[in-house]
């Protein structure tokens, strides 16, 4: 079940007269949107395969179209929208994102794994993925499991920012205090995005991700424990995405509203049993979907004629259902703190494949295909995070879900663009040895084997993981932003939530509720800061931070 016109229909006869988005499709939007997305596209793979890493360009595609909304011709008039401004942050997002998450990095593992002939077979599967994956969040997005009102930190930074310009007065000039600051301490190499985030994301779920960071930079150094090398955070994430899951479940199961839409019916689109009934279409939906991928996959790769009935099976059943708990994970992760375990969660379900016995091929195209999902789910989440705030937090529920549908097709534009852009450059980057640092890992994993120690150790702390999960809870995801902390290396980041977190305490305290709003618009201003400042020093220089 989808939100069609027949439920915005409806939607505008509780709300009166509704407003009219712009169309992702009309000529000047879509010429502009394609050329973001070719933009997005090449920023995604030169700096994955040169820095490792992804930028988020949400807030440049803001900027291209703030500042053409300047240029004194009646041409450019449409850009000061900043119904338009959003969809030109959706595009350009997606084709980042897409070209090098979900397309480059899975199909330079089979090449890095010495079989070129499974290039082909692994983009198409990779191409399908990604346009699911980011589907699916359209769906999932605004219901009990991914609600509106979720955090989607980097989403809050690029509305804000979009405001800010638009509207002006203090809360442009605190917006760029935080900005400056933002930017300030990305040029003195500090995670400004993590200080940002402690502001606006759930306490707990905050607390835990900084001890994570903590615990990782500091148990080898302090105690002369590497917790990586003994898959002590892979184990921790496995118990916790496994509970995670089954939360997920009961949340779907509930019929009752939850607390929050109980005191804010407008959170949720329909009743609880509408928004019960669309989470259950979007996940067959995409069961059915990953499952038709994975087994494109299996017969464009050729495992047919080389894996047993039973094997073969368990290869389709397997990749489904890693994706499916790939996505689920890394998008309740980047909704609760702006941060992604996406290459560390494939690593898990490349190593509890091998545990299960697959051949090296298979795990080349498992990878891959786990790697593929995610990120495109994550920034849906992010983008729509935005236009939801712009759209003023959906008072107009019909402008609100014609909007959500505009930018769709705005990210779908980002999604299809950067596809052949792939296809045709990723060759010549490839043949010069620049290829994603985390696929040579993957492809080093599967070369070295897991041992029985690995085994073990993953089952043991998979428990402690469940148990903190269990008891934190859906709305806080203790267990799984802990684990996302122990697998990522940096402890100034732990340093730098547990400070914001502090500081967003005493200035509650002192200035109440009040305080909040600014409070927030600041910190949204030092996560957009940040993210300029890395996005312009690693495309100008070619250095990370």
């Amino acid at each position: 079940m989808s939100i069609d016109r027949q439920d915005i229909a409806g939607a505008a006869t509780d709300s009166g007269k509704s407003q009219i988005h712009p169309s992702s499709f009309q000529p000047g939007t879509l010429l502009f949107l394609v050329a973001l997305s070719i933009l997005g596209s090449v920023i995604g793979v030169q700096l994955i395969t040169t820095l490792g890493v992804t930028p988020n360009t949400s807030i440049i595609g803001a900027m291209v179209a703030m500042i053409l909304a300047r240029v004194p011709m009646q041409i450019c008039a449409r850009f000061r929208s900043i119904h338009l401004q959003n969809l030109a942050q959706s595009a350009i997002s997606s084709a980042t994102f897409g070209a090098a998450n979900s397309l480059l990095l899975p199909i330079g593992i089979p090449y890095v794994f010495g079989r070129p002939d499974l290039i082909l077979p692994m983009f198409i599967g990779s191409a399908l993925a990604m346009l699911l994956d980011g589907y699916l969040l359209y769906r999932l997005f605004n219901t009990k499991i991914f609600p509106a009102k979720g955090t989607w930190p980097p989403g809050v930074a690029a509305a804000e920012s979009i405001k800010a310009g638009d509207e002006g007065g203090k809360q442009a000039q605190v917006l760029g205090a935080g900005i400056l600051l933002g930017a300030v301490g990305g040029w003195y190499k500090l995670p400004m995005s993590a200080f940002g985030t402690a502001f606006i994301g759930n306490m707990w779920a905050l607390f835990m991700l900084g001890l994570g960071f903590l615990l990782r930079g500091y148990t080898q150094p302090l105690f002369g424990v590497d917790i990586s090398k003994l898959y002590i955070p892979h184990g921790i994430m496995i118990g916790a995405g496994l509970v995670a899951l089954i939360q997920v479940m009961v949340l779907i199961r509930d019929k009752k509203p939850t607390q929050a839409a109980a005191s804010s019916p407008e959170i949720y689109e329909g009743s609880a049993d509408f928004d019960r009934k669309r989470i259950l279409g979007a996940l067959k939906q995409g069961s059915a979907g990953y499952i038709l991928i994975a087994a494109l996959i299996a017969l464009g790769g050729g495992l047919v004629g080389q894996l047993s009935i039973a094997m073969l099976i368990a290869f389709v059943a397997y990749a489904a259902f890693a994706a499916f708990i790939h996505e689920m994970i890394v998008g309740l992760a980047a909704m609760h703190s702006g941060w992604f375990p996406a290459f560390a969660v494939a690593l898990i379900t490349l190593i509890i494949g091998m545990m299960i016995g697959f051949p090296p091929m298979v795990l080349a195209l498992l990878c891959g295909f786990a790697a593929a999902t995610g990120p495109a789910f994550a920034d849906m989440g992010y983008d729509l995070k935005a236009g939801y705030i712009l759209r003023k937090n959906g008072r107009d529920l019909a402008f609100e879900i014609e909007g959500r549908r505009q930018q769709l097709f705005a990210a779908m534009i980002g999604f299809v663009i950067a596809i052949p852009v792939v296809f045709f450059i990723h060759m010549g980057y490839f043949e010069k040895g620049l290829i994603p640092p985390v696929a040579r890992v993957y492809v080093a994993t599967i070369n070295a084997g897991v041992s029985f120690d690995v085994a073990k150790s993953l089952m043991i702390w998979a428990i402690p993981g469940a148990v903190i999960q269990w008891l934190g809870g859906p709305q806080r995801q203790m267990g799984v932003l802990l684990a996302t902390g122990l697998l990522i290396a940096s402890p100034l980041a732990g340093w730098a939530v547990m400070l914001g977190l502090v500081l967003r305490n005493i200035i509650l305290k002192v200035g109440g509720e009040k305080a909040r709003n600014k409070m927030e618009v600041f910190a949204a201003g030092v996560i957009a800061g940040d993210a300029l400042f890395g996005f312009f020093s690693s495309v100008l220089s070619g250095k990370g931070k």
